[in-house]
């Protein structure tokens, strides 16, 4: 069963996305349903992970950059705990 659904994104990105979608004879339904569907499949640990192809490139615009910050051991995490709690 289909779902209506309302999403805004930039009107170029959009003009992009149809003309796309219209030359792979796709609707543009369809086609964000399948990048949602492969986001969702938890095949992926993170956005980082899921592999962007080229046909999603082409209708993306400038760079995306995801910022995380840096894992931490557990040991990095007790050391600096009790050398908090040292200088106290």
């Amino acid at each position: 069963m289909d779902t209506k659904l309302t999403l805004s994104f930039n009107q170029d990105i959009v003009e992009k996305a149809k003309k796309y979608a219209a030359a792979n004879n796709i609707s543009l339904s369809r086609l964000i349903e399948y990048l949602l569907t492969q986001v969702t499949s938890n095949q992926y640990k993170s956005l980082e992970d899921f592999p962007i192809s080229d046909w999603v490139s082409m209708v993306a615009e400038g760079e995306v950059e995801y910022k995380r910050t840096p894992k931490t051991s557990r040991k990095d995490l007790k050391d600096e705990f009790f050398s908090s709690k040292k200088s106290k």
